[in-house]
């Protein structure tokens, strides 16, 4: 278990103080306008005492009408760095690296949050409209903007949300993406929006600033030869400290054919990464999963599940090397004492056999 808590450097700012991250995750905590409640402080800081290398946010919307859910954690407004700055202020008071994930959920806004979805293309299931050139280029830069108000609040760095079908991930995909301006058509093209954010980003952030980029290489219309490619090229330009990869589970097999031959995870942990750490996420539920994923050629690894059910996972699993969490369904009970709010429990009945019924 050495592996796991031996320090993390990273291209840019401080090193994480172990390989055991905490992933973003989505916890409907945060007050309707995207202020950070007291309820979310206490949840996210709890991980950070818990021992987590870096604690991220769930996702914050860089603009109000970017918004994927209801509860979800802002920064387009500087209303929202008062409670920013508290989170990034206890999350460092606790020895944890502190990210803020940004987000814009793109054509999966819901209607009843922000009125007129959009997205890279129009999209006749979600009502989405496409985004004229304009409304690219202020994504762009409020994606920067986003940026600057993590670092003045203090955080250590940002990771930019570029998975899970969200508006980056839309325009990577050649299914959602049919856009035929110098945002779609070619991989090139549909990469153009994450390398304009990534540029912004670096431009108005210190030279210490972190940061990071979340991909997935699969669902949402993505392709896993393209993600890779993309991949690549990030963690070749150097200007990246990490690339946490979303892999659903980090020993299953790719779902397209031709590249099912070896794991998933191996089609991105054999890329020169140059200065770049690469971090896997998926169904890594105990202490012994953790440390094979580093075996398996990971730098980092993001904790969820395990995570939820445990505030000090880490350091449950630096006493104990073979800790494993709790059976699920666990109780509400457990999970408030965890550190969860009711609302959050509540969210977590979502996930099939995770919150008990009440007898």
């Amino acid at each position: 278990m050495s592996d796991l808590f031996a320090p993390l450097t990273l291209a840019h700012g401080p090193a994480a103080p172990n390989r055991m991250w905490l992933a973003p995750l989505t916890n409907t905590q945060s007050h309707p306008d995207g202020r950070l409640s007291d309820e979310e402080l206490h949840w996210l800081s709890l991980r950070a005492r818990g021992g987590h290398g870096l604690t991220m946010s769930c996702a914050a919307h860089v603009q109000a009408g970017g918004q994927g859910f209801p509860g979800q954690l802002g920064v387009f407004s500087d209303d929202h760095l008062p409670g920013l700055t508290r989170l990034a202020t206890a999350l460092k008071d606790a020895g944890s690296l502190s990210s803020l994930q940004l987000h814009h959920a793109g054509i999966r806004s819901p209607q009843e949050l922000v009125g007129q979805p959009v997205g890279p293309s129009d999209d006749e299931e979600t009502g989405a409209r496409a985004m004229t050139g304009d409304e690219v280029g202020q994504l762009v830069e409020d994606f920067a903007v986003g940026a600057e108000r993590a670092e003045r609040a203090g955080f250590d760095g940002i990771e930019v949300h570029g998975a899970h079908g969200y508006v980056v991930a839309q325009f990577l995909s050649p299914e959602i993406n049919r856009r035929t301006d110098g945002y779609g058509g070619s991989l090139e093209n549909r990469a153009r929006l994450l390398w304009e954010i990534l540029s912004a980003v670096r431009e108005r952030c210190s030279p210490d600033f972190q940061v990071g980029v979340r991909l997935s290489p699969e669902r949402f219309g993505l392709r896993l030869g393209e993600i890779r490619d993309v991949a690549a090229e990030l963690m070749g330009r150097g200007d990246v400290d990490y690339l946490d990869m979303s892999l659903w589970d980090v020993a299953k097999l790719p779902v397209e054919e031709e590249y099912s031959d070896r794991p998933l995870m191996e089609w991105f942990t054999d890329l020169d990464r140059g200065t770049t750490r690469l971090g896997v996420a998926g169904k890594v539920r105990n202490g012994r999963g953790a440390a094979e994923t580093l075996e398996r050629g990971a730098d980092f690894v993001m904790v969820g599940r395990a995570a939820i059910l445990h505030h000090d996972f880490p350091e449950q699993v630096r006493r104990d090397g073979g800790f494993v969490p709790v059976p699920t369904p666990v109780s509400p009970d457990h999970l408030a004492a965890e550190g969860l709010s009711p609302v959050f429990v509540e969210y977590m009945r979502n996930w099939r056999n995770f919150v008990a019924d009440a007898s």
